[in-house]
């Protein structure tokens, strides 16, 4: 089960990842919907006064088994608009993974104070990736997106 905050008193809790994905629908709007999941719940929140980021942690990781373990597989098992769906839904699932790293890396940045130093590299190549997916998802929008759950 996973927890974060919204707002310093409110909590959300997902229980499992159907519960935050973001790949159905259709393309285009994947950062916004990320960010909803990521990162508007700590907006006015100092990430420096989180405890850890584990839950958040536990998100992103979740986003990345389905990219692996259900995304994959599903599109080489499909074909045609099918597959064109899932690859499209695989994009917007890309987006929320590389978000939630982001966010993670944020918060610890954030608690390690001045010493950010071993962050800055990872997150700097983490924003990267997820600027290009982005640009990918962009490139996508109004095309047709399908989850795995």
């Amino acid at each position: 089960m996973s927890v974060f905050f919204q707002e310093p008193a409110v909590l959300i809790i997902f229980s499992s990842y159907a519960d935050f994905q973001i790949s159905d629908g259709v393309a285009g709007d994947a950062e916004a919907e990320a960010n909803a999941v990521f990162v508007t719940p700590f907006a006015g929140v100092d990430l420096a006064t989180l405890d850890d980021s584990d839950d958040i942690e536990t998100m992103r990781q979740a986003a990345e088994a389905a990219e692996t373990d259900d995304f994959n597989p599903a599109i080489d098992a499909a074909s045609g608009d099918a597959a064109d769906a899932l690859q499209v839904g695989k994009i917007k699932n890309k987006v929320l993974k590389l978000t939630g790293e982001v966010q993670v890396l944020n918060i610890k940045a954030a608690a390690a104070g001045d010493d950010t130093s071993s962050l800055e590299d990872k997150l700097a190549a983490e924003q990267k990736k997820l600027d290009t997916n982005i640009a990918t998802d962009k490139a996508s929008a109004g095309a047709t997106s399908q989850s795995v759950v």
